[in-house]
């Protein structure tokens, strides 16, 4: 055989082994960006850069550099199937018990995150230590986000909805956060555990407690604290209003000096309740309106002051309530809570 005849058989068998090879290595880098989303504490970080728009992807918002860590934390994926290919635009389906969900508002709060990371500050938090997630390990899904303020003022913490299934605060955490933090408040947005009311209301008892005994380095003021909360974080929000954080399994700490509800249905209150604002929509197909109707009614007769705006044509979830009448309610919610901060 002459020496040109083998060169010619080598070179498609050559290129057969490059192309195996090539293959091999497409599947392992597959493999590994797969287990990206089953460990999301060793984030395999992309080279994703910049904004995200409503083109961007739930890979790039978990992968993007600013949230490693926690990125996995920021839409509400919790326990579900989910296409991580999804664009942003259709960010609503993400969220089935909310309403009124604009991406490009969704896209505007994850690039003001992206922002605040670019400038050096510290987002998130993780409120439990790392025995108590050894114990436990679900607490590690847990965390605080926190959107600063001014030095020393007073803080909100925030408990986004989702019917204890998911943690939706990229509808009705985040940008409630941003606006609170804006206008000089320190805000904090709860990413608590799924699966029922008692563990949440656990985790925002847990936080309360984190920002008290880490105030100072924090900067905020832990005086005339108030906590909101959305649809089933209204109703964590409310049971801390009642019972105050050692309810709940934490320290002896003052009750919030307000809480600000959106549409729940919770009906259980003590005489001894906080100052509440609260908002529901009239369309709500979720909520008993009358059972809202009838708390207000009777909190207000037991001597509590309740602030209480109901909504036409607008229905369960609407988050900031963009292009509802709702709109503007939070700065309502604001005024509320200053007359009752000290000076």
């Amino acid at each position: 055989m002459s020496k040109e005849l083998r060169i010619n058989r080598l070179i498609p068998l050559s290129l057969s082994l490059l192309i195996v090879v090539f293959l091999c290595q497409t599947l392992r880098a597959s493999a590994a960006d797969d287990h990206v989303y089953d460990k999301p504490e060793a984030f395999i970080v992309s080279q994703i850069k910049g904004h995200m728009n409503t083109n961007s992807s739930i890979r790039d918002v978990v992968n993007h550099p600013s949230f490693k860590g926690f990125g996995q934390f920021i839409l509400p994926l919790e326990n579900r199937a989910y296409d991580r290919n999804m664009q942003l635009s259709r960010v609503g389906s993400l969220l089935p018990y909310h309403s009124h969900v604009e991406p490009e508002a969704v896209v505007d709060t994850i690039n003001y995150m992206i922002d605040q990371m670019a400038e050096g500050k510290i987002i998130f938090y993780s409120f439990y230590t790392e025995r108590q997630k050894q114990e436990y390990p679900a607490k590690r899904n847990t965390g605080l986000f926190f959107f600063k303020g001014k030095p020393e003022a007073p803080f909100a913490i925030v408990c986004p909805g989702g019917g204890f299934s998911y943690v939706g605060s990229v509808h009705e955490g985040f940008p409630h956060a941003t606006q609170l933090s804006k206008k000089g408040y320190n805000a904090f947005v709860l990413h608590y555990r799924a699966g029922g009311e008692q563990r949440a209301c656990e985790d925002l008892a847990a936080a309360i407690s984190y920002i008290f005994k880490h105030s100072g380095s924090l900067g905020v003021s832990t005086k005339d604290y108030s906590v909101w909360g959305s649809s089933a974080g209204a109703r964590m929000a409310a049971q801390i209003g009642s019972y105050g954080p050692s309810g709940y399994g934490s320290y002896d700490l003052p009750r919030p000096r307000v809480v600000v509800m959106a549409y729940t249905g919770h009906s259980s209150f003590t005489r001894i309740d906080p100052p509440t604002f609260v908002v529901q929509g009239e369309n709500d197909g979720i909520v008993n309106v009358s059972t809202v109707d009838k708390r207000v009614y009777a909190m207000r007769n037991a001597g509590i002051e309740v602030e209480y705006h109901k909504y036409r044509n607008v229905s369960h979830g609407f988050g900031l309530g963009i292009g509802t009448g709702a709109e503007g309610w939070t700065e309502n919610a604001v005024k509320f809570w200053e007359k009752h901060i000290s000076e």
